[in-house]
């Protein structure tokens, strides 16, 4: 048994055109995709029922609304003390939901443990979230920070 929703070429179609255009009417959907309107409409509420497509957002320029400067850190998480209930990565999981300078946090193989996508205005916003905020936290033990001096890809379509 599948734990997977096989796409056919029409699903394939229907997702990137969604992933340009995410405001198409199904007129237009079905167009682009050679369906009426109502056949496009059962094939993106099967998507959406399979879960395959998780939902709608509004992308957003992060330096259009003054936030010029996007780095991605790892994380190396402290080890937990030997009678200590608690379990670092949930600790930090939990507490890294209210940080909203962090806009992806992704648990990681090797070296590391965590890596963070921070975007915030300058460098002061960086500096003080660092040394106040992340290394603050009693499950980080170390980090290291990469700037991003400029995207060459982004893509938030998978098909």
């Amino acid at each position: 048994m599948k734990d997977y929703f096989e796409l056919n070429s029409i699903d394939k179609r229907i997702i990137a055109a969604l992933g340009q255009e995410g405001r198409l009417s199904y007129e237009e959907l079905g167009s682009k995709v050679g369906l009426s309107a109502s056949a496009t409409l059962r094939r993106v509420r099967r998507l959406e029922e399979a879960g395959v497509l998780a939902g709608y957002v509004a992308l957003v320029r992060a330096r259009a609304i003054g936030l010029a400067l996007t780095a991605y850190i790892q994380v190396r998480m402290a080890k937990p003390a030997g009678s200590s209930k608690s379990d670092p990565l949930a600790l930090f999981a939990a507490a890294v939901q209210g940080w909203d300078e962090v806009v992806e946090c992704t648990a990681l193989t090797g070296e590391m443990d965590l890596l963070l996508k921070v975007v915030v205005v300058d460098m002061d916003h960086f500096s003080r979230f660092i040394m106040e905020t992340l290394l603050k936290h009693s499950s980080v033990q170390d980090c290291k920070t990469s700037f991003v001096m400029k995207p060459l890809k982004s893509n938030v379509t998978l098909v």
